[in-house]
């Protein structure tokens, strides 16, 4: 599937010494494509030095690596997760110079991210290139997923917008350097545990920057992962191309029959600087450099085809001087190539959001019996499982239990419980235990979602989701806006969260939301009533982007925050706060557990008050208009939560009150929420620390008084 400039035709007009086809005929084409890889690598440079490109790094020694790999995979077909040395691989697989020149250039034109990427973070929704970050490492745990997903769809081929192929493989490929990352590690734990169909490539130049392969393992990477059962280890000499060929052909073949994952280790070449915003001649000594001229892959694979009589130098000099053509027009169009409008930045950041009027009161039956919070997420999960095949649940300790006893044991559902039944009327494909890494959990959730599922992680406490955080922020969030809207990374992220517990301490009982909703591209949803968070995550498992689903844990099994279950069907939309309790003289702007304490603070000061209670319910969108809409009726507003004061996500409603409601006011911005401190263990100083009735009726009358 590669484009009309890179035929076979085109070939046909090169220099060699007499016909060959085949093997050899490919041979020469490659030679060709190295040269343009090589030609793009020195026109960035150029371009750099006039400042028309604004950064570069170079795929230079890598060539005959990707090259030789790329003749036995399939765009379009195959799914891949490069890195940002993968140059002469993009290019076998059907990218043009033109493209990647256009993203060197920052053009609205290129096709992987509109002008929004740095050059070669490649991406092409046709060929399954998936759009890449500059995290090292990071894309192994999707490259996971994706491959996950794919054994998934193969065996459901009815699933909307999805589809997949039985001896389909994923390519993921990583510099010697990143493997030294964790996710490296967990992502090789979960491809050799499944026994799934991922071809990793590790291209070794023997240096991460300036950081030598010595420094990073004490042994090559090949011989490191060894002891991993499952996992089959081919060391091939990058430099070599026919080698790649022969190597490459077999190991790629061992995947697609099903044998497996595969770990490529080849030694390749660097003889550029890692970009240049380095200089390898500050820790690499001329005679290292000289040797890698000497095993150029470019010089040997040109050397070989002429030796073989393949060629003539007359016909390699025709090759090379075609290639720098090819790069110079392909630099003049990219060059002329419209720019980004400034007003487009914003486009992409998430998709519009699932269509969901306001749907008023849920109409129930009479006398219908109210459930648990706990039970309305539960009964959700089933609801919308029986509904979309495409929603997988999975985390830690979420099945019920292990299957060759769940006959025999009551089962567990997770630490709460909100997980209960799934595995037993769903199947172990839908809903499943994971590693005790939440990295993993995440990342093979971005690759499945990438896929078209619908992957409905579970992080165990939030107090945990740190690990993860790289997968949520740098994976998950940017995946729509850094492709320029070709991806999308559907996934609702369920998060126990918060205090008030007892017993909790720092690790079990943390709010942090305010991090989160730093964060552009992720939707975060914090109801605090069984019916708002059954009708929030309806519309969350329908959303096009990644939702972080705050579930706060002494919500669970309250008496105060129970509802009838809504019908089907009964949804409400991000962005859409509620009123909890009218009033006209102060308005308690919260969310989570701190609504209901607000009810008793207002119910303790009386109806005399005027206190107004409003409930976000969702952070990312938040609902502005009913804030401003209560506060220009009651003059006076209480910001309330119970995450951190400083840099909580109160201040950022109190700086919107106080640059759009202004006028309106009678009293200064309030705020009340958690000490700056972690949760404490013992039950009187977690009392301190998180705000009580007793502080909010303090500040109310406060408030009042002025």
């Amino acid at each position: 599937m590669r484009s009309a400039e890179h035929s076979s035709e085109r070939t046909d007009r090169t220099g060699r010494a007499g016909g060959c086809d085949g093997p050899a005929a490919e041979a020469v084409e490659d030679l060709r494509l190295a040269l343009v890889s090589r030609f793009l690598d020195d026109r960035e440079i150029a371009l750099r030095q006039q400042s028309k490109v604004f950064f570069q790094i170079s795929g230079a020694g890598h060539e005959a690596l990707l090259l030789g790999l790329a003749r036995s995979l399939r765009p379009g077909y195959d799914w891949f997760f490069p890195y940002y040395r993968d140059r002469a691989l993009v290019l076998a697989l059907g990218v043009t110079p033109f493209e990647i020149l256009a993203q060197a250039v920052g053009s609205a034109e290129d096709p992987a991210s509109g002008g929004r990427q740095m050059p070669c973070h490649w991406g092409a929704r046709d060929l399954h290139i998936v759009s890449q970050t500059s995290c090292t490492g990071s894309q192994c745990l999707p490259a996971v997923g994706c491959a996950e997903a794919a054994r998934y769809i193969s065996r459901r081929p009815h699933l909307p917008g999805c589809a997949a192929h039985g001896d389909e493989l994923t390519y993921v490929s990583l510099g010697e350097g990143a493997t030294s990352e964790g996710e490296f590690w967990e992502s090789l734990n979960t491809a050799c545990r499944l026994h799934l169909p991922v071809l990793y490539v590790v291209a070794d130049n023997g240096y991460a920057i300036s950081v030598r392969s010595a420094d990073q393992h004490p042994a090559p990477i090949s011989e490191m992962v060894r002891g991993i059962r499952g996992l089959h280890v081919v060391t091939i000499d990058g430099r070599d191309y026919f080698e790649v060929r022969r190597k490459g052909a077999d190991a790629i073949a061992r995947v697609r029959a099903g044998a497996g994952p595969c770990l490529v280790h080849a030694r390749v070449t660097r003889p550029y600087s890692h970009s240049l915003s380095d200089d390898q001649k500050k820790y690499r000594v001329p005679e290292e450099l000289a040797d890698e001229a000497e095993h150029d892959p470019i010089k040997v694979l040109a050397d070989t085809l002429v030796a073989w009589g393949v060629l003539t130098p007359d016909g390699v000099e025709e090759l090379r001087e075609d290639a720098r053509e090819t790069v110079r027009r392909a630099a003049e169009q990219a060059l002329a190539a419209r720019r980004p409008d400034p007003a487009s930045v914003l486009a992409h950041v998430t998709g519009p959001p699932p269509v969901v009027d306001d749907p008023g009161e849920p109409d129930v039956p009479p006398g219908a019996e109210p459930v648990t919070f706990g039970e309305a997420i539960r009964l959700t999960l089933h609801e919308e499982m029986a509904r979309d095949e495409r929603i997988r649940v999975f985390g830690e300790d979420v099945a019920d239990a292990d299957p060759e006893v769940l006959d025999e044991v009551p089962g567990k559902g997770g630490v709460f419980g909100i997980t209960f039944g799934l595995q037993r009327r769903f199947g172990d494909a839908r809903c499943f235990n994971t590693p005790l890494a939440e990295a993993n959990i995440i990342g093979r959730a971005v690759g499945q979602a990438i896929r078209g599922l619908r992957p409905c992680p579970e992080i165990q406490f939030f107090d945990y989701v740190w690990p993860a955080m790289n997968q949520i922020k740098s994976e998950a969030a940017t995946t729509r806006w850094r492709s320029n809207g070709a991806f999308t990374c559907p996934m609702v992220v369920r998060v126990p969260i918060g205090g008030y517990l007892h017993g909790g301490a720092i690790w079990h009982s943390q709010c942090g939301e305010s991090i989160f909703a730093h964060v552009p591209g992720l939707l975060i949803a914090f109801p605090s009533r069984a019916r708002d968070a059954a009708g929030l995550l309806r519309t969350a498992l329908r959303a096009e982007d990644p939702v972080l689903f705050c579930e706060h844990k002494h919500l669970y099994r309250q008496g105060h925050n129970r509802d009838p279950m809504p019908p089907p069907g009964w949804m409400l939309p991000f962005g859409r706060g509620t009123y909890v309790r009218r009033g006209d003289r102060v308005t308690v702007v919260t969310w989570g557990a701190t609504v209901h304490r607000a009810l008793l603070a207002a119910q303790e000061l009386g109806d005399d008050a005027g206190v107004e209670i409003v409930d976000l319910r969702t952070i990312a969108p938040w609902d502005r208009d009913i804030v401003a809409e209560s506060v220009r009726r009651t003059g006076r507003v209480l910001v309330l939560h119970e995450d951190t004061l400083t840099c909580g996500f109160g201040a950022e409603v109190a700086a919107f009150v106080a640059d759009e409601c202004f006028e309106h006011l009678d009293a200064p911005v309030w705020r009340l929420a958690a000490t700056d401190t972690p949760c404490a263990y013992e039950p009187t100083l977690e009392a301190a620390i998180l705000p009580q009735v007793a502080d909010i009726v303090r500040d109310l009358r406060a408030l009042l008084a002025y």
